[in-house]
């Protein structure tokens, strides 16, 4: 007996549709799988585009930063990872961070600042966005808190680069992954966080925006992209 002399084996519209429906969401599902990885940082190269002096500053040591936790997350988080501690004669001393992953997506993510530091130990007050003003006459979005802890008061200030986009928010982050991924791309990430041991936050911050916006001037443009993108470079 064939389905034809079944006729109830046979599949109706209504099956057809479903079933049309379904594979055209696969379809579409595979055509915007991503594909093509975004790295604008090559490998070891974190070490060798961010100068030794900048502005006022002069690089002193690679110790006494507050990094990410060092655990497997991390680690399949960061290709590189660069630290580096500034001093100058007239200005407050600046540390410096920089986490590179070169392949964001579901919950591979950078760690933003607001993670690694109460894992630290620090209590933080809220994160206020602010942007830091360049020579071009651009500026990049940014944020900043203070964080405590029983031996010192840190100012900090920070930006991810999430793909093109320097997203201000976690959620901001995840959109960006989002929308590199619906463009058939693999977004990279980083972050660049900068601090000094201050109690006093306003001339902190201020500090910490000369020493971004001297250490991004002094990049040549296809340096700076790699650090804030195309659209504040």
């Amino acid at each position: 007996m064939t389905s034809r002399d079944r006729p109830d084996l046979l599949p109706s519209r209504r099956d057809l549709l479903v079933g049309g429906a379904t594979l055209l969401a696969a379809g579409t599902a595979y055509a915007r799988m991503p594909r093509r990885p975004t790295m604008m940082i090559g490998k070891d190269q974190l070490d060798k585009i961010v100068p030794l002096h900048i502005g006022d500053w002069s690089y002193e040591t690679a110790s006494g930063l507050v990094l990410p936790p060092p655990d497997q997350l991390a680690r399949l988080l960061y290709d590189q990872q660069l630290t580096r501690a500034y001093t100058s004669p007239d200005q407050l001393p600046v540390m410096l961070l920089m986490a590179y992953g070169s392949s964001q997506g579901g919950m591979l993510q950078i760690h933003r600042p607001e993670i690694c530091y109460p894992a630290s130990g620090f209590h933080l007050t809220e994160t206020q966005v602010t942007s830091i003003p360049l020579t071009t006459g651009r500026k990049v979005p940014a944020r900043g808190f203070t964080a405590t802890s029983d031996t010192r008061v840190e100012q900090v200030l920070y930006w991810t680069r999430i793909g093109d986009m320097i997203p201000t928010s976690w959620y901001g982050q995840r959109l960006s992954v989002i929308r590199s991924n619906l463009a058939g791309m693999i977004p990279d990430g980083l972050l660049v966080r900068l601090s000094t041991v201050s109690v006093d936050p306003v001339q902190a911050q201020q500090t910490l925006k000369t020493f971004a916006a001297a250490m991004l001037g002094a990049m040549p443009p296809t340096t700076r992209r790699m650090l804030i993108g195309p659209a504040a470079a």
